[in-house]
């Protein structure tokens, strides 16, 4: 886990690549990579390269970066996990390569040389990076298939800019910093600024599953080798296997538990954190190391999931430690936890004082049960937005009537209930639209009231957030995989995953995801292309010793943060049970003034 920066001036009119900016990108970043740090700005040549080191496989020097092949014609700044790094390693070894480390950069750079682009469909993990050609005089990008890893880029048409930041690039300068429509739109929308979107229009992120080629000819656009929605519509319908299973999940955590340093497990008292810590442990034994988060505001409370957290602590012999936090620790951390949120976000705070939790104890790697839900069919939105569209279908053969409930009905409504009852016709309709009617923030509709609506028009035209909705379904024929694919590629993907990576690199921590997993996805999802599709109980009943009947029944519920309690406590007005408030709070703290763009936020 790392964070690489690049600058490649790519034409001839373009000035060489400035070793100040580089630098700023650099240090942007430290957090990211506080064990060791590499610049490489070669002579006569318009590649400068950065990065930031936070050292998990091959402690020693052989593994630094930016590192180069043999032959100095390539080389690379990676951030990330390769797991299968020692398979292809040895087939690499078999077909005559040297290697000189123990490190998956290394890997990388062998299998470049020997398959191009290509290489990146032999990859399982989580990566995004960058390779100088210096042959053929071009970088090569590319980003892991589920986007666990970032990586953001700026284009001026003669040099390009790279760095696993947004506030890298903007620290390093050269910027096109102008407010992007669709980012902001975006933003009030979702809670998250959807990819391949920032705040910022001189500022794209690369999609996840996509590479990008650039050389002196120019830029190219962005090449999508992995497709979820394709993945899933590949999907072969099998009856549910529990062997199978168990087998593809046991494989799955021991190839994210590889590492050169400790692997610890966040653990809550959800099926997927007492699943993960259990079959871990099944590997590890009680050397296994797990922490778990608590609140003052909850301690006793139903929403305090310590004591079930602690017995399955117990239960997996685990070496477990638990944290408590409360007001005090919020207030005392909420500048830097601003800082560290590299795009405004609406969640991430648990994340973000459980790996500060888990970094004071010492730890470089942790464990989380993210994905399950997507997987496993946890949330709610799996059974209402089936319902909701099998309900309302027949609106969509009538969109005008749709339209003019809301126009008529919005006003009404606003002040009674939700405002998102005013869609229901218009949007209840599709499972694209179903999904933005509940995982919407604000409405479309909604935005011309509180932004600019010159903004809001550029910005939803776009965004074009109800196509792209749609083609996330795409060919999907069953209710689970449609609602599988739009959780994954838009709420986990923009936000859990996103919130992840800031989150724990804020502490120098890695966090692994071992619920989303390329190999692990394709052995479950022909078990949830049938009408009786894998259940989070299925899940939780894969490992050997079966866990506590109170671990297994107990409701479904959020992770929840007292939020609200502690920014009231601190006299601030978050009052809104919708978190309408909260979403202009972050987006004040993270610097962008609401008064600029925004009226009266309706409640």
């Amino acid at each position: 886990m790392c964070g690489i920066a690049a600058i490649f001036s790519y034409s001839t009119e373009a000035p060489p690549p400035d070793k100040n900016q580089l630098i700023a990108m650099h240090d942007a970043m430290e957090a990211r990579g506080p064990d060791g740090e590499g610049i490489w700005i070669p002579d006569g040549r318009r590649i400068a390269m950065a990065h930031r080191r936070l050292s998990i496989l091959d402690l020693t020097n052989a593994g630094a970066q930016p590192m180069a092949s043999r032959d100095g014609s390539l080389t690379i700044v990676y951030n990330g996990e390769i797991y299968n790094y020692r398979a292809l390693r040895k087939d690499l070894v078999a077909q005559g390569e040297i290697f000189t480390s123990e490190s998956d950069t290394e890997v990388l750079l062998a299998l470049y040389a020997k398959h191009g682009p290509d290489m990146v469909h032999l990859l399982r993990g989580m990566f995004a990076f960058a390779i100088w050609d210096d042959k053929r005089r071009g970088l090569f990008l590319a980003r892991d298939p589920f986007g666990i890893k970032p990586l953001y880029y700026a284009d001026d048409c003669k040099t390009i800019r790279i760095a696993s930041q947004v506030k890298a690039l903007l620290a390093g300068g050269g910027i096109d910093t102008r407010q992007e429509p669709a980012g902001h739109t975006g933003f009030f929308i979702l809670g998250s600024v959807p990819e391949p979107y920032t705040l910022y229009r001189g500022i794209r992120s690369l999609p996840a599953g996509a590479s990008l080629w650039i050389d002196t000819s120019g830029k190219g656009n962005p090449k999508q080798w992995f497709d979820l929605t394709a993945e899933l519509a590949a999907a072969e319908e099998k009856p549910f296997d529990p062997e199978a299973l168990r087998a593809a999940l046991l494989d799955s955590v021991r190839h994210h538990m590889i590492a050169d340093v400790p692997v610890g497990v966040f653990l809550s008292s959800g099926l997927d954190s007492a699943t993960l810590a259990s079959l871990a442990a099944e590997i590890e034994g009680s050397s296994l190391r797990t922490v778990t988060l608590g609140f003052d505001t909850y301690r006793g409370q139903p929403d305090d999931e310590v004591p079930l957290a602690e017995a399955i602590a117990r239960h997996c012999a685990t070496a477990h430690e638990t944290r408590w936090i409360g007001q005090a620790d919020f207030k005392s951390e909420t500048n830097r936890l601003f800082d560290a949120m590299d795009q405004p976000s609406i969640d991430g705070i648990n994340t973000y004082f459980v790996s500060k939790a888990a970094h004071e104890m010492g730890h470089k790697v942790a464990i989380s049960g993210l994905g399950g839900d997507e997987l496993f069919g946890g949330y709610a939105s799996f059974s209402e937005i089936p319902m909701l569209v099998r309900t309302l279908g027949m609106f969509r053969f009538l969109p005008g009537f749709g339209r003019m409930f809301r126009w008529v009905s919005a006003p009404l409504v606003q002040r009674m209930a939700s405002p998102k009852y005013a869609g229901l016709f218009e949007y209840g309709a599709t499972y694209g639209d179903a999904y933005l009617l509940r995982r919407g923030l604000f409405m479309p509709w909604e935005l011309p009231e509180i932004m600019d609506p010159d903004m809001v028009r550029e910005g939803l035209a776009t965004l074009a957030l109800r196509q792209r909705l749609r083609e996330t379904v795409g060919r999907l024929d069953t209710p689970r995989l449609r609602v599988t694919a739009l959780e994954s590629a838009w709420y986990m993907r923009n936000q859990l995953l996103r919130d992840s990576d800031w989150a724990g690199m804020a502490h120098s921590l890695e966090i692994r995801t071992p619920l989303v997993d390329v190999d692990l996805l394709r052995a479950v999802a022909p078990m949830l292309a049938g009408s009786q599709p894998a259940t989070k109980r299925n899940l939780a009943l894969t490992p050997k010793i079966r866990l506590p009947a109170n671990v297994l029944d107990r409701p479904k519920t959020g992770f929840s943060v007292p939020v609200r309690e502690w920014l009231n406590e601190g006299r601030l007005s978050i009052t809104n049970q919708t978190y309408r408030d909260w979403v202009r709070y972050v987006y004040d703290r993270h610097g962008h003034s609401t008064e600029q763009v925004l009226g009266r936020l309706p409640t």
